[in-house]
């Protein structure tokens, strides 16, 4: 009986850490085959900003949609892009989805591309994810994180979520590492849609 509350305290803490520490998991937060000794770790969460001339350039990555779509990301070229690493396990991504579904249909008509890239996650649950919030943009399906890790040598993802903000060009204007308000995200993508 000792045991058994020994183990469900320990479960207990455990879940509490993930928690705190945010949603981070896979190959993207630790050093395994799969990211190529390559190892992501969880950051503080904040925003960085690379200023216009000294951005990184985001790799043309490129996968299967949750839709079963084959996608590019060249293909948003000449379009401010806002890329979200998601998964339907962490709760950090489902606390900001409503406002990435709102802010992609508002923006829409001003031709700002939204684009997923779902982390880690079992196809089925992830479109649920998908309609529960409205989300109407696609989603990259990365069950092995190597979309993800394409932007390793880049802005690398640091945890679940990430949103980058990419510019016309396909440089790196902005990234988000932890949730996104409405209000933040917005001005960021505002700031980068008025550059010429």
């Amino acid at each position: 009986m000792a045991s058994a509350a020994r183990a469900l305290t320990a479960a207990a803490s455990a879940a509490v850490v993930l928690l705190l520490a945010g949603c981070d998991g896979g190959a993207i937060a630790q050093s395994t085959p799969q990211s190529d000794g390559q190892s992501f770790v969880s950051g503080s969460y904040n925003t960085t900003s690379y200023k216009l001339g000294d951005r990184p350039a985001a790799p043309d990555v490129a996968g299967v949609t949750l839709s079963g779509r084959h996608l590019r990301l060249s293909a948003y070229r000449g379009s401010v892009v806002v890329i979200n690493f998601w998964g339907s396990w962490c709760a950090p991504c489902r606390a900001e989805a409503p406002a990435l579904g709102t802010l992609a249909r508002e923006l829409q008509p001003r031709g700002v591309r939204f684009l997923g890239i779902d982390i880690q996650d079992q196809r089925a649950t992830a479109l649920a994810f998908m309609r529960t919030f409205r989300i109407g943009y696609p989603s990259l399906n990365d069950p092995s994180d190597s979309v993800a890790l394409a932007f390793r040598s880049t802005v690398p993802p640091a945890a679940i979520p990430t949103t980058l903000v990419i510019d016309r060009t396909g440089h790196i204007a902005d990234r988000v590492v932890g949730g996104v308000t409405f209000r933040s995200l917005k001005a960021l993508i505002l700031q980068v849609l008025g550059e010429r």
